[in-house]
């Protein structure tokens, strides 16, 4: 059995579809239903049954799946980074994950974790080393210090793998609301004002230039799946694509898909801009000091591994995620 925790969620319901398509049914959703619109990321999903995450953590340490699981993907967390109530951050997020390696390094199974990009804070470096990690926020924090823990276990005999996700876009994360990716955001605004909203300049960026390293959910299953066929692979590694791009290529390549999609011509950032198509609202103040204005995977650790396949850039995987969601809004 695989057992998928977050698997209602964004990347977790998307690793279990996945898997559905190699064949994989065996399946053991772990989430939190509590905000139960995410039952529908599994609706076309197979699986063969679901946990509440309390209750799973329970039956874990009870001993319930002793010899029973071949692997964990451990996509659950409260991804919320601007949520500071550290207690509930760090027993969520720290504590929990802590108790699922107990069991897989015992049970010698493979231990497949989400991780994140926010553990570099606002530095410029991005590569898998202490030096350069420095989060700004409770929930990076959470995040930075469970990495230490695994390098702090040295070498095992299981494979324990963590990714460093920088900032994933694709389908099944319209559940996420606010924390939704900005192609998602974009796209709906689109749609319904013929106008999409960004953040003026910050850290001596113009507006709309801050930059990140945006990657396509489709690429972040690629990656899990060949870990879990590599059960001799083990580390932390980012997950991006190697290049930055900025907020406003990201809305130049959602609006151009939806104009693609109804046969209208393409138009460049300036003529978006000058149509008012583009627009730009003031920088939030509350994320003053705690937002990331440039990410760029440095992912020359996943390509040493072994790791050949190519990423969707911007153009190329939002094209593809618009698509998607321009045939889900066609009513049947």
């Amino acid at each position: 059995m695989i057992v998928v925790t977050g698997g209602a969620g964004f990347i977790g319901a998307n690793l279990v579809k996945g898997l559905n398509d190699r064949g994989y049914d065996d399946i053991l959703v772990v989430d939190n239903l509590e905000h139960g619109d995410k039952f529908r990321n599994l609706t076309d999903c197979e699986i063969v049954d679901y946990r509440d995450k309390r209750v799973f953590l329970t039956e874990l340490q009870r001993g319930d799946y002793k010899g029973r699981v071949e692997a964990i993907f451990h996509e659950g967390a409260c991804s919320d980074t601007m949520n500071h109530d550290g207690l509930y951050m760090m027993h969520n997020n720290y504590d929990y994950t802590k108790a699922l390696l107990a069991f897989c390094l015992s049970e010698h199974a493979q231990f497949l974790y989400a991780s994140s990009a926010s553990v570099y804070g606002g530095g410029r470096i991005f590569r898998e080393e202490r030096a350069v990690e420095a989060p700004l926020n409770v929930y990076g924090y959470s995040k930075f210090l469970f990495d230490q823990y695994v390098r702090r276990q040295g070498p095992t005999t299981s494979q324990v793998v963590g990714f460093r996700y920088f900032n994933v876009y694709g389908s099944r994360e319209q559940h996420k609301g606010r924390m939704a990716s900005v192609a998602y955001h974009f796209f709906h605004q689109y749609q319904a004002t013929g106008q999409v909203r960004l953040f003026e300049g910050s850290d001596g960026y113009k507006p709309g230039e801050q930059q990140r390293d945006f990657v396509s959910v489709e690429d972040v299953v690629k990656i899990n799946l060949y870990f879990l066929d590599h059960p001799e692979k083990s580390g932390i590694f980012n997950i991006g694509t190697g290049s930055a791009q900025s907020f406003n290529d990201v809305a130049v390549a959602t609006v151009n898909a939806i104009r693609r999609a109804k046969g209208e011509e393409r138009l460049s950032l300036a003529a978006l801009q000058k149509q008012g198509i583009i627009n730009y609202i003031p920088f939030p103040e509350a994320l003053v000091g705690k937002y990331q204005s440039f990410t760029q995977a440095d992912i020359g650790a996943l390509r040493q591994i072994g790791y050949k396949d190519s990423l969707y850039s911007v153009e190329e995987g939002v094209g593809r995620y618009v698509e998607r969601l321009l045939a889900a809004s066609r009513p049947l």
